[in-house]
């Protein structure tokens, strides 16, 4: 397939560059798989398309304050250190900006030295291995030095940064937010399980795909990277249960779904901790969900791909076309899109 197959034309005023007041105050748009329906809601309305039995998966994770600045020992320049994957007590992997300036045994500075970082090498994908150095607990420094990692695109500053996290966010290590995530309220959770359906949630820290473009024409040679995921025994049993008897799963997002598709062995969802980097995309039986609920994804992105392998390209493409026509929000703080 080739990546232009996956591109579509977007007015930039529609990309959202805050969150609105209230978080479900967000429109849906939602797309029926079957016949390619589209119907236009608010997101609380979403109640009246989920049933008793149904099971809604969601990503916990929370989005640590990733981007650090800093200057480098020698010359003083300021170099941005983007957090992605934690490999073991000191060492990250890394992006870093300008990449020209750190080579391996650069060493930067932040604040007044209460963090120190040495690049050990660089990776494949562009990125840096970087050891810290920090006195006391690194998550807690890391809240007086590091800033909310808010995807490029989003051109104004944050007043409050719990609205670039989920209400039920809980365990911290994502370099992004799992954003259709963002839409829910404790009042609608609540709302949802008084109707009979079950909520659940699982564990991916979103790392680099979230970030790193597909650069070749042919999607099918595009490398997703590794993400960290999580799936506890409780929650598999959950889900197993839903897939034994026939209810829908629904993935509250791309990295729930992708975690859940990932954790798919011999016929059931495994719980456990892994590693996936799984890439969906048209052509992809799903094992185990029924339906999505996402936001509206960059062209020619791997999430974009993702929601084509479920619903039909030529289905998505009409919806985003439908979407653009009626003025929707786009991406992190945009409108929803429930794929059913």
């Amino acid at each position: 397939m080739h990546i232009s197959e996956f591109d579509y034309f977007l007015p930039e005023e529609l990309i959202a560059q805050e969150p609105l007041p209230r978080r479900d105050e967000s429109r849906l748009l939602v797309l029926h798989q079957a016949t390619g329906q589209i119907e236009h809601r608010q997101f609380t309305e979403i109640l009246s398309y989920l049933q008793k039995g149904d099971v809604l998966v969601s990503n916990r994770t929370r989005v640590i304050p990733a981007r650090l600045y800093g200057k480098k020992e020698d010359t003083g320049a300021v170099i941005e250190v983007l957090l992605l994957k934690q490999l073991d007590q000191k060492r990250w992997e890394v992006l870093v900006r300008p990449g020209k300036k750190v080579k391996p045994g650069t060493r930067i500075v932040f604040g007044k030295g209460e963090i120190e970082a040495v690049a050990i090498e660089s990776t494949l994908s562009g990125g840096r291995i970087m050891e810290f150095f920090y006195q006391g607990i690194f998550q807690e420094v890391l809240d007086s030095f590091g800033q909310m990692p808010l995807p490029p695109y989003i051109k104004k500053s944050l007043a409050d940064p719990e609205r670039y996290q989920t209400v039920y966010a809980k365990e911290p290590g994502s370099a992004a937010a799992p954003t259709a995530g963002l839409h829910f309220t404790p009042s609608l959770i609540k709302a949802l399980q008084e109707q009979g359906v079950e909520w659940v949630e699982i564990l991916l820290h979103v790392g680099l795909g979230t970030f790193r473009p597909v650069k070749e024409e042919n999607i099918e040679q595009h490398k997703m990277h590794q993400e960290y995921f999580e799936i506890t025994e409780q929650a598999a049993e959950k889900i197993n249960a839903a897939l034994r008897e026939k209810r829908r799963i629904i993935g509250v997002g791309t990295t729930s779904t992708r975690a859940l598709e990932s954790a798919f062995v011999d016929g059931v969802v495994q719980w456990g901790k892994g590693w996936t980097e799984i890439f969906i995309y048209p052509g992809y039986d799903f094992k185990v969900i029924a339906g999505l609920l996402t936001n509206f994804h960059l062209p020619k992105s791997t999430l974009l791909m993702l929601v084509s392998a479920l619903a039909g390209r030529e289905k998505i493409k009409q919806a985003y076309a439908e979407a653009v026509r009626e003025r929707y929000r786009f991406f992190s703080f945009g409108d929803a899109m429930f794929i059913v």
